[in-house]
């Protein structure tokens, strides 16, 4: 199961499952382009892709994927929680009801669902889950910056607490990836260092080779790993200064 699957990493996740001969459940907001990408993998990888319409800033969407992900007769292997979105403009600047949806997708949706698909994947005792976070993790961020620690902190936690279960969970942390990530939030993208982008493919791939490894955290490129270890270096109050400046102008990943 893939949440944020039509588009960005999430259809990156789609694209090489399917490749590699699995089903699929299929999870976003928008019927018309889950059926129209559903239907490319079946013709494409001769896989069956069933379709989730789900908005996960809601109850009810969250309800109705976790419902899913509960289904014994027709179990679910690997949860990509995928599903996020940035929010541009300066703390203030955005309003409290585009915060909360924020926690809403990025933390509540990924802990109720996490719980749903572990609790039977243990049961089974096999089983996998992403959860995509960001190098924003990593850095005084905001609300985007602190959503996304709290997905790392989490998934890396409940990873330890299933240690020895069959069940392996990894905190997925790209840096700037080519998608509609910054085009949907309005963040312009012209100023960011052609060297800084990621293909989404490329980090999908890294990804899977880091979970089969049985790691809890993938930062999926050594540039990025670079970063992240030159950041600890860096003083707190001058890296949040930076960050703050920078990250609102370009968008979290």
């Amino acid at each position: 199961m893939i949440t944020g699957s039509t588009a960005g990493i999430g259809a990156a996740f789609a694209r090489r499952l399917a490749a590699d001969g699995h089903n699929l459940v299929l999870v976003a907001r928008d019927t018309k382009r889950l059926r129209e990408q559903a239907t490319e993998l079946h013709d494409r990888h001769g896989i069956e892709a069933e379709v989730l319409t789900a908005d996960l800033a809601t109850d009810p969407g969250i309800d109705a994927v976790a419902a899913r992900l509960g289904e014994r007769r027709s179990p679910v292997d690997l949860l990509i929680n995928n599903a996020g979105f940035g929010n541009k403009g300066r703390f203030l600047d955005v309003s409290m009801a585009d915060e909360l949806t924020m926690l809403k997708v990025h933390c509540e949706a990924v802990l109720r669902l996490t719980s749903a698909a572990t609790a039977s994947m243990r049961e089974r005792g096999r089983g996998g889950v992403v959860n995509v976070a960001s190098v924003a993790a990593f850095v005084p961020r905001g609300t985007y910056g602190a959503s996304k620690a709290w997905v790392v902190q989490f998934t890396q936690g409940v990873a330890k607490d299933l240690a020895g279960s069959g069940v392996r969970l990894m905190a997925l942390c790209p840096g700037f990836v080519r998608t509609e990530f910054h085009q949907r939030a309005g963040m312009g993208t012209d100023n960011i260092p052609n060297w800084m982008w990621l293909d989404a493919d490329k980090v999908v791939a890294a990804a899977l080779d880091d979970l089969a490894r049985g790691k809890s955290l993938s930062i999926p490129d050594p540039r990025y790993k670079t970063l992240m270890g030159a950041a600890k270096l860096v003083p707190r109050g001058m890296l949040g200064g930076i960050t703050s400046r920078t990250g609102r102008k370009y968008g979290p990943r």
